[in-house]
């Protein structure tokens, strides 16, 4: 006989974690069947060296960025673990900003090593003691970090090659069409007539 329910196995995955981990984890979380533990940004490789040498997380699917940038601390990383072993996944997170840089995981799971460099090319967060902490998927000379929203969308040059030339060139960047503001209302809404098929949605 058991004194009540058998937790989950995330759910004592969790709570191991935490034992073990103390205040390195801030926090955990349950939702849709999937577990994430919040952890403090220097504590990352202790978090990530538990799970993998103790609970059998010994592969990476992916570390991403995800902005707030009304947030002091506006960047989240997030990192998704899988055990084979136990068929479970883990998400760690963390939170960061644009100068305070993350711990490098690729000494563990050397499959880390262009998701960090995806993440620094699109968000700019920094990872110390990568071994090779360059652009990834940015043009030559790219100015600014394109998933921060933050750069001007006419002004700048593109780099293409061009074959008849057979050199890299630079030229003016070309939208399809004009850059536009959007109000995001409806065709629909504001009309003082009726549209067609109107009448059997009323019906």
């Amino acid at each position: 006989m058991t004194d009540g329910p058998i937790p989950s196995p995330l759910a004592a995955l969790a709570e191991r974690a935490r034992n073990a981990l103390g205040e390195k984890i801030i926090d955990h979380k349950l939702a849709y069947g999937e577990l994430t533990l919040s952890v403090q940004r220097d504590a990352i490789i202790d978090v990530a060296t538990f799970l993998h040498d103790h609970e059998a997380f010994v592969g990476i699917t992916d570390v991403c960025g995800v902005d707030y940038p009304e947030r002091a601390e506006r960047f989240d990383v997030v990192y998704h673990l899988l055990s084979p072993k136990q068929n479970l996944r883990v998400r760690l997170k963390l939170s960061t900003d644009d100068t305070q840089p993350v711990q490098s995981i690729t000494g563990l799971f050397p499959g880390a090593d262009w998701f960090e460099r995806e993440t620094y090319d699109l968000f700019g967060i920094l990872f110390t003691g990568h071994p090779d902490l360059r652009r990834l998927l940015t043009d030559y000379g790219f100015d600014g970090y394109p998933l921060r929203k933050d750069f001007p969308t006419t002004g700048y040059v593109e780099v293409r090659y061009d074959e008849e030339r057979k050199r890299v060139v630079y030229e003016p960047v070309k939208l399809p069409q004009e850059f536009r503001q959007f109000d995001y209302l409806s065709p629909w809404e504001g009309t003082d007539y009726v549209l067609p098929g109107d009448e059997k949605a009323k019906g």
